[in-house]
């Protein structure tokens, strides 16, 4: 057992002392050790049930015949940090929670993990610490919440933040808000549409690393406590088979991940956290890769923000089991990658069976012949952006107009809600990006903006930043290279015509090479927003967002 460096012979008697200060028995200490690895905190709604989980898994684990020890990984609320400061604290999170569960795997030498996240950044997060330690590994998540009911209809976050677009329209009350505030978020779990929390742990499933259900059970469901302890009793028989991360996380696993997210409809930020986790395996990957599979990969879903189902519906009609397994009939999945199960992908979906084809529909009648996601370039994003085309509405697929600049979200905001936007102009937002924020604001408050003021059919919106998984609409994100480092899109100035043609894959500045070229030489980096801290630290590291916003040491 690895954790004999820290429990056997006497060299490790100080450690077997500071064992038995924890109350720790001898038989429990003969038995491996597993670390649980809780994201539970009291201010995100995805984890305030992470303690219940958490119970269950060691139940599991010592079921199973293992010794459960629990530590903590932080986790920020997106919905909470949107539209001010805290948003520069998200993405930068999911190297913080990988790097100190790196640490504490490895300074108190586990001999398996559980690692149980919900939200946006802990699932990717982990999953870069679990391919790092490389010891067996299960995941189980906190569930998504279930949808809420307005007026007769099922209603998530990503509506609560429209409706606030709407009354600044005058086209709803202060008294309808309200009503959306108390009731859009029921329930604890991870928000319930298709947003970047419930598209990774339903891509945990996809991946190997999650069993069955992990992405779809809602979170205030006994089944979900059920899961748990069968995630404890699974990670006991992988240490019994030395079945690891890096067995499972393969770079098929990571395809047949980015082919599922098509069919899904997931949210752009997975287009920044599946890169890192292949950066972690050693596999380099290009985000051009998404156009390729998308070509061939069809549209099954259209949960919340692009459709009026929920994450509760796609539970029923089968989860997503029965998606791989419609995707199966065309072959686009690698079946004999080894998942947590113990079984290969193909042994695992060959019984899953789609109870409802207006959730998922069967690959002869998809949504769309190609995937939700697109990889869009041009000489305004050499390296590519990023635009979940699953959400856009036919007329926008298309669209030429004046850019309206912006080197600010707050700044694009108070124009949206100002009434300074009009149909067919093209919101520029930059020096948003992994560098220039720093952290890579999502910009849900502007998108959510522009559809409340009924603009979501006419405007659309570039930026370095990113985008919730609550977006919707013609919002194109992830531009690459980043206005800080000087890409083009910092050269854009007011009234450019830009150029979007999402089924071409192209994004333009209608401007010559010659004038690029002079506005090139004549910009000036900025100063750095931040100087002190981790973002300071952050900022100096990152690459850009085609490359998934890894941290690398700077070259000297």
């Amino acid at each position: 057992m690895k954790s004999d460096n820290v429990k056997k012979g006497m060299q490790q008697a100080p450690h077997r002392s500071l064992f038995n200060a924890l109350g720790m028995t001898k038989e429990e200490l003969e038995r491996p050790l597993v670390g649980i690895v809780s994201s539970y905190n009291e201010i995100v709604p995805g984890h305030m049930n992470l303690d219940k989980i958490t119970e269950a898994v060691k139940m599991g684990v010592a079921m199973a015949g293992g010794t459960p020890v629990v530590f903590p990984a932080i986790a920020v609320c997106d919905g909470i940090a949107m539209g001010h400061i805290g948003m520069k604290y998200s993405l930068v999170t999911r190297d913080l929670i990988a790097d100190s569960t790196e640490a504490m795997a490895l300074a108190h030498q586990f001999d398996a993990l559980v690692m149980i996240p919900n939200c946006d950044k802990n699932v990717p997060g982990l999953l870069m610490a679990a391919a790092r330690v490389n010891v067996p590994t299960v995941f189980v998540s906190g569930g998504p919440m279930l949808a809420g009911h307005v007026k007769g209809q099922k209603r998530s976050l990503s509506s609560m933040f429209e409706a606030v677009g709407s009354y600044a329209a005058g086209t709803m009350t202060g008294e309808d808000v309200e009503e959306f505030e108390n009731k859009v978020c029921p329930t604890c779990g991870s928000c319930s549409g298709m947003y970047t929390a419930n598209s990774m742990n339903c891509l945990t499933e996809v991946l190997g690393m999650g069993l069955r259900g992990n992405g779809t059970i809602p979170a205030v469901y006994s089944e979900r406590l059920k899961l748990a302890k069968h995630a404890g009793m699974a990670v006991m028989e992988l240490y019994r088979k030395n079945i690891r991360p890096r067995d499972i996380m393969t770079k098929d696993a990571i395809l047949n991940a980015l082919t599922v997210d098509m069919a899904l409809g997931c949210s752009t930020n997975s287009m920044l956290h599946l890169p890192a986790i292949a950066h972690e395996i050693g596999f380099d990957f290009d985000i051009s890769f998404a156009n390729e599979i998308s070509a061939k990969t069809p549209n099954l879903c259209h949960l919340a923000p692009a459709g009026p189902t929920y994450m509760e519906d796609l539970n029923e009609a089968g989860g997503v089991y029965a998606v791989m397994n419609e995707l199966d009939k065309l072959g686009l999945l690698h079946t004999d990658c080894m998942t947590a199960t113990g079984k290969t992908v193909g042994e695992n979906i060959k019984n899953a069976v789609n109870r409802n084809p207006e959730v998922i529909r069967p690959v002869e009648n998809p949504y769309s012949k190609t995937g939700g996601l697109a990889v869009l370039s041009g000489n305004l994003a050499p390296d590519g952006s990023v635009v979940k085309r699953s959400a856009v509405v036919p007329e926008m697929l298309k669209h030429e107009g004046p850019a309206r600049v912006f080197d600010c979200e707050e700044d694009a905001i108070a124009a949206i809600k100002g009434g300074k936007i009009v149909e067919g102009d093209v919101v520029v937002i930059r020096y948003e990006g992994p560098k220039g924020g720093p952290g890579m604001r999502e910009m849900l408050n502007p998108t959510s903006a522009i559809a409340g003021m009924g603009l979501g059919s006419s405007v659309a919106l570039i930026t370095d930043g990113r985008f919730s998984g609550a977006s919707r609409g013609a919002s194109i994100g992830h531009v690459s290279p980043e206005a800080a480092v000087g890409g083009p899109i910092a050269l854009v100035q007011e009234g450019d015509i830009i150029s979007i043609d999402i089924d071409n894959l192209s994004l333009e500045l209608k401007v010559s090479d010659e004038e690029l070229a002079k506005r090139k030489a004549e910009w000036k980096p900025r100063e750095p927003k931040v100087t002190t801290g981790y973002l300071a630290r952050y900022a100096a590291m990152v690459t850009s967002g085609n490359r998934g916003a890894v941290l690398e040491v700077p070259k000297a």
